[in-house]
């Protein structure tokens, strides 16, 4: 039986169409790499300023100038491009990037995305996110369903600080696929083995299930 975060990531390589130039955010998204089947033709991109990003391969040695941007090293596929990170941005601030996939500690039923903390704690700042949340045609949040305390982090309204308002077009959790749509948060999928009422009880969001049309996964 696959491990939450491994299905989480079977599901999100599904959202990758052949063509997309597509943006892996730090952590959990990074890990797409391992997920994206070697015929499909994408571009990865890294807004410190790479295009057709890659995974090392096995043996060989890591070029110490190459990294994403969460830090690890990466390698190139042919026809990929270097650049400074002005650049990077520009690409993002034109909405030349199809996709980018994101972690989150909160999200809600309206769209809106927190995914840093108040600086001085134990996280990271808003970074390049508060530009791809912005700017990116489709964002795709990855993440846990509830907290490491149980609480859950599907909200009816964000609590922490903003990245960005109204900007997530779909959750990708552990238990459920959910589309953000004008009236709420419509299940697309639900995790094998799940029903309903569980996954209700599990999100503070409302949700909207037609359980006929309910996808598995």
């Amino acid at each position: 039986m696959p491990s939450d975060q491994e299905r989480i990531l079977a599901r999100a390589a599904r959202e990758i169409d052949p063509g997309q130039i597509v943006n892996l955010g730090i952590g959990l998204p990074t890990r797409l790499f391992h997920y994206l089947p070697k015929e499909m033709e994408v571009l990865v991109h890294s807004e410190n300023g790479v295009l057709g990003c890659q995974l090392l391969t096995e043996g060989s040695e890591p070029d110490l100038e190459m990294i994403d941007s969460g830090g690890a090293y990466i390698s190139t596929r042919p026809g990929a491009s270097v650049f400074d990170s002005a650049l990077s941005f520009a690409m993002i601030r034109r909405s030349r990037v199809d996709v980018t996939f994101m972690g989150a500690f909160e999200v809600d039923q309206q769209g809106n995305l927190a995914n840093w903390k108040i600086p001085g704690k134990f996280s990271p700042g808003i970074g390049g996110a508060m530009e791809l949340a912005q700017k990116v045609k489709k964002l795709v949040v990855l993440c846990s369903h509830n907290d490491k305390h149980g609480n859950p982090k599907i909200l009816k309204q964000c609590r922490l600080p903003l990245t960005a308002p109204r900007c997530v077009s779909r959750i990708i959790t552990e238990k459920a696929v959910m589309e953000v749509t004008e009236t709420g948060l419509q299940v697309v999928d639900i995790a094998e083995g799940l029903d309903v009422d569980a996954l209700r009880d599990a999100t503070e969001a409302d949700l909207i299930i037609d359980e006929h049309r309910l996808g598995r996964f």
